[in-house]
């Protein structure tokens, strides 16, 4: 920071780190756009890493290696970039920029232990970013604030970082104001230090002199901000005093207090920088080296032995026992399962025998599950490539390849003390795409090829809906579907969508009586069994009742059940257009029976055609889905939400204020109008809001969804 010595750097991608002090996981999050990839590749070519600037973006270096990716042109998924300066490992953990991918991002923060915050001097702060940054704030992550782009024409720097401080708080705070010289900028000054960077020679590292009066000028006010949110923030309780009483404080005093604040997420600095200049780039790196805090100062996840019960509190240390998490999952056609890990504890080897365990998760399909795996190839990542290691220490981020059933979100322990890390939140996917193979022969490829998606994506759920025949893969948002869809395609899947039908219900409008009979002589033995029913109506969500009132014997009780049978398995069937049948009563009044011909599936065949009889007299009600949603967005979009919701047969029960400037509004929406919600309520709230669903219960489907089948 400003008063220090320029940092030295070296290419060191491929040497394990020794110690977890000399690292640093710094996770970059931002909107798409803001200039996240552009930064990332400054520093890496700052610091040698990577011989020029684009290679990230044209992909001769280190792109991802996700088809999807490419073909997009966007950052879909988390990518690990480690540069080394003065002896410090900084693994920086590239997160997508779009709403879709927030898993990854996610993802991202739990292999982090501080956020820098990417905010483009032209697009500003958005809700989305505001959002992200609660989402930090509630974990207790670390932070830094880099604005980007600040050379481009239309950046506006000192306003965007009134908009952070709006968005972010007071203690927001810049380190640096960019220094113009003709219209175009030429350095920063150190508030602290009362030194220029000076970037005009155009070298990769600028040349630190003294400011000028001129620069100095127009600083004393921000200068004496910064000092004094650095002191509120000290430990020193005397500090404050002696700073309002007129004494000078000590460079150094300054800078050590800085560094605390920032490693505990108290205090959150400002820089200013571009990535094409170059500007920015040393001080940013001072940061991230001398003020975010290393793996030892953070604190670790809950962890759980095989059995449940909790395990004691474990340090970062690479003597420990070995606790490991997959963050990311991928599969490579020639390096099979490639699997990013996070060590929290102990030293992964390469040839060593490792257990993997994960957690059910019934929302994805998963169980409890447990295996032991040889650690085979163990490798540090630089984007899509990799660098064979022969260990990895508690801190560090590594890549172990060809693993045959690790999954993202599983443990990676000890053979002899296997342990879990209690997995983070993941987002619930709430976006229905329907697929199919587009021919008989690419079936068996899509189900196999589904499960690998499925396994490297924590995000999407695969469901086979038994009522509508439908393979259904909830995705997070249209972006997310493409991607699932082009990877599936990567592997030589013929995929196609259609569209996603609701399951409806049927039922009766009114009560109506019917006979079923079930009559067939061919010779030999026959088939006789004769029935008759009642047929009535129930309220809703009443479920099923069936009543005997057979008098006489003319129904031996023998085949009373064999009728229920019928009915029942005709209900599952439906009576009209397929689907289940819901809320009435059966009574079986009457019937016919065949002292020799008369049989268990004899009554079954006639209760089934009791009902199709009954149906054939009455009028079918079909029964829409109705959930209950509790939307989540800031209070200026509750207005334009509800207004939506009216549009959608929306039945509003109530809103809510949560905080934050935040609404909760609950309503009551058929399923139909739901299948493309994530997105519309995205577009609504400029990417804000959120929102959750259960089914309710079903109600009368409007004409015009009986019409379309509900067939969207």
């Amino acid at each position: 920071m400003s008063g220090k010595g320029t940092h030295g750097s070296s290419i060191g991608t491929t040497t394990p780190a020794e110690h977890p002090e000399k690292i640093r996981n710094v996770a970059l999050v931002g909107r798409s756009g803001a200039g996240k990839t552009m930064l990332t590749e400054a520093l890496l070519a700052a610091t040698g890493a990577i011989n020029r600037m684009g290679s990230i973006l044209d992909g001769t270096t280190v792109s991802d290696s996700d088809p999807s990716e490419i073909h997009q042109q966007r950052s879909v998924t988390l990518s690990v970039l480690p540069i080394v300066v003065d002896d410090v490992k900084v693994n920086l953990l590239d997160t997508p920029g779009y709403a879709d991918f927030v898993g990854e991002l996610r993802a991202g923060l739990r292999a982090a232990d501080a956020a820098l915050f990417v905010v483009s001097a032209v697009d500003g702060v958005d809700v989305a970013t505001t959002a992200l940054w609660a989402e930090c704030e509630r974990i207790g992550m670390p932070r830094a604030v880099a604005i980007s782009r600040i050379d481009h024409p239309r950046a506006r720097y000192e306003a965007v970082l009134a908009e952070c401080q709006d968005a972010f708080g007071s203690s927001v705070l810049p380190l640096y104001l960019p220094i113009r010289r003709a219209g175009t900028i030429t350095g920063l000054l150190g508030l602290l230090s009362g030194t220029v960077s000076d970037y005009t020679a155009g070298a990769p590292r600028p040349v630190r002199r003294p400011a000028t009066e001129a620069e100095l000028s127009g600083a004393e006010s921000a200068r004496a901000v910064l000092i004094e949110g650095i002191i509120a923030e000290s430990e020193d309780e005397t500090l404050m005093d002696r700073y309002l009483g007129g004494d000078e404080i000590g460079l150094d005093t300054l800078i050590a207090d800085l560094e605390i604040a920032v490693a505990r997420g108290s205090f959150l600095p400002v820089l200013a920088t571009s990535a094409e200049t170059g500007v920015g780039v040393t001080e940013l790196l001072e940061v991230v080296t001398g003020a975010f805090p290393s793996p030892v100062e953070r604190g670790l996840p809950s962890v759980t032995a095989r059995d449940g019960q909790p395990v004691g509190p474990l340090a970062c240390d690479p003597a420990g026992p070995l606790v490991g998490e997959v963050v990311r999952t991928t599969i490579d056609s020639f390096l099979g399962r490639v699997c990013l890990v996070r060590v929290f504890s102990g030293t992964i080897r390469e040839d060593s025998t490792v257990h993997i365990g994960g957690h059910a998760s019934a929302e994805r399909g998963r169980t409890d599950h447990d295996s032991e795996e040889r650690v085979t190839h163990l490798q540090f990542p630089l984007g899509s490539a990799l660098h064979p290691a022969p260990y990895c220490v508690a801190g560090d981020i590594c890549a172990l390849t060809r693993m045959s059933s690790a999954e993202t979100g599983d443990t990676v322990s000890s053979r002899e003390t296997p342990m879990r890390v209690t997995p983070w939140e993941m987002p619930e996917p709430l976006m229905p795409v329907a697929v199919q193979a587009a021919t008989h022969g690419d079936e068996d490829a899509l189900a196999r090829n589904l499960a690998k998606v499925a396994a490297v994506d924590p995000t999407l759920r695969v469901e086979w809906n038994a009522e509508t025949h439908q393979l259904i893969l909830w995705c997070m948002g249209e972006a997310h579907a493409e991607v699932v869809l082009d990877r599936l395609r990567g592997q030589g899947v013929k995929v196609q969508t259609v569209g996603v039908i609701t399951p409806l219900r049927e039922t009766f409008a009114r009560a109506v009586s019917a006979r079923g009979r079930y009559v067939k002589q061919s010779g030999g033995h026959g088939q006789y069994a004769i029935c008759d029913i009642e047929v009535e109506p129930l309220e809703r969500g009443a479920g099923f009742e069936f009543v005997d009132k057979v008098v006489g014997g003319v129904v031996p009780g023998q085949y009373i059940g064999s009728v229920e049978k019928g009915v029942r398995a005709q209900m599952q069937k439906g009576v009209s257009a397929g689907f289940p049948v819901v809320d009435i009563r059966v009574t079986v009044v009457g019937g016919k029976a065949h002292s020799v011909d008369s049989s268990d599936a004899a009554f079954q065949a006639a209760g089934a055609l009791a009902l199709r009889e009954a149906a054939a007299a009455s009028r079918i009600q079909l029964l829409e889905p109705v959930s209950v949603v509790t939307i989540t967005v800031p209070d200026g979009s509750v207005g334009t939400v509800m207004n939506d919701l009216s549009t959608r047969r929306g039945h509003l029960t109530g809103v809510t204020s949560v905080g934050d400037a935040r609404s909760e509004v609950t309503v009551e929406i058929p399923d139909a109008e739901l299948l493309r919600y994530a997105i519309e309520l995205r577009a609504l709230t400029a990417g804000s809001g959120r929102f959750r669903r259960a089914y309710l219960r079903h109600e009368p489907a409007p004409s015009n969804v009986v019409t379309d089948s509900v067939t969207l």
